[in-house]
């Protein structure tokens, strides 16, 4: 069963100053998605975190929040994926907690990025994903398929939207 969400009390804002408890818990999501199959430690995704909290640079570093909870986040980063670093801003690190799947706020965080991205000036945003027909719907379009070098899956798409 879902959690019982008002969704008038989600927010979505830059994070610029974490509590030591949005940054514990930002870095165990990353970690345990990504962070650990590619061979990071912990404090390795940590130290990049900490140096994602800028106002004005890449990267930045997003969050979405029920009342005072951080359920979410996304970020805008300079890199994202080894074999096209030609590409970029990329909107990286896309996550939020499985329990508030399913009730449009995960389509809420994208459309939330896309006019971040827009008024950070990007004329272009780019992501790669495993997924088929997420993005599509929101204004994504589908590039191609790339051996992504990395464990799991190895396979992804990338897709951008012209802003």
């Amino acid at each position: 069963m879902k959690n019982a969400v008002d969704l008038n009390t989600i927010t979505i804002k830059q994070i610029l100053s974490p509590t030591e408890e949005e940054l514990t818990r930002m870095t165990a999501w990353l970690y345990l998605w990504w962070g650990k199959a590619e061979g990071y430690s912990p404090l390795a995704v940590r130290t990049q975190l900490m140096h994602s909290f800028q106002k004005d640079a890449l990267p930045r570093t997003y969050g979405m929040y029920a009342g005072d909870t951080l359920i979410g986040m996304y970020q805008f980063t300079l890199g994202d994926l080894f074999v096209r670093p030609d590409l970029y801003p990329w909107l990286a690190n896309v996550y939020l907690l499985p329990e508030y799947r399913g009730m449009g706020l995960g389509k809420r965080m994208i459309l939330s990025a896309i006019r971040h991205a827009k008024e950070a000036g990007f004329l272009k945003l780019w992501l790669f994903t495993a997924h088929k027909g997420l993005y599509e719907p929101l204004g994504f379009t589908f590039l191609e398929e790339v051996d992504t070098i990395l464990l799991t899956p190895r396979t992804q798409r990338i897709y951008s939207i012209t802003l």
